[in-house]
């Protein structure tokens, strides 16, 4: 079974008891809708049921995805993001968010203390982004993580573009004040060097 076979298609083999189709589509989708959902709840195992949960779902009735409607991708996302909001209010925020481990490092381009100062930001903005309101949460996680345009994220969390823009607008503008601190002291760090 090629790779490349249509999401559609994989489903329909899938929903018939095809599972090396599934397993395909599980490939394909798992760690986005994981990233997405540990980046809402903050948990190594809350991420991993909502993964769970979704392919559960998908799998158990293939029907409820309507391509006409959306991509399977953005159904799994919406998918994850009612699966997190029914652990919002179940599921303590006992850790941070730390960063994942697979998560992209900063190049080692100004040694040991260029390392510290870029995890200390990276933890500064996982606390950040872990402290702003849940859907102003998920529309940041998706626009700037996940690489979902506006019109995907709307469809995703069932609202319309300008109330996506809304929210990362809002999103961003706690993220700046927040973070303030360290982007004047990168600035400053840039005015010393460049004098």
């Amino acid at each position: 079974m090629a790779d490349n076979a249509t999401d559609e298609r994989l489903l329909e083999q899938a929903g018939n008891g095809n599972t090396a189709a599934f397993q395909i589509l599980y490939e394909r989708y798992r760690d986005p809708i994981f990233r997405f959902a540990y980046r809402l709840l903050g948990s190594v195992e809350a991420a991993e049921d909502v993964v769970h949960d979704c392919f559960l779902s998908l799998i158990k009735a293939p029907g409820r995805f309507d391509s006409t409607r959306a991509s399977l991708r953005t159904y799994l996302y919406a998918a994850a993001r009612n699966q997190a909001a029914k652990r919002y209010q179940s599921f303590g925020r006992e850790t941070a968010i730390d960063e994942l481990a697979d998560e992209p490092r900063s190049a080692d381009r100004q040694g040991p203390m260029a390392l510290v100062l870029d995890d200390e930001l990276a933890g500064e903005v996982a606390q950040a982004i872990a402290s702003l309101p849940p859907l102003q949460r998920e529309a940041l996680v998706l626009f700037e993580y996940e690489d979902l345009s506006l019109a995907e994220i709307a469809a995703v969390v069932g609202a319309d573009t300008g109330t996506v823009k809304g929210r990362l607008f809002r999103a961003r503008e706690r993220l700046r004040a927040r973070l303030d601190r360290y982007f004047r002291i990168g600035h400053e760090a840039a005015t010393v060097k460049r004098a």
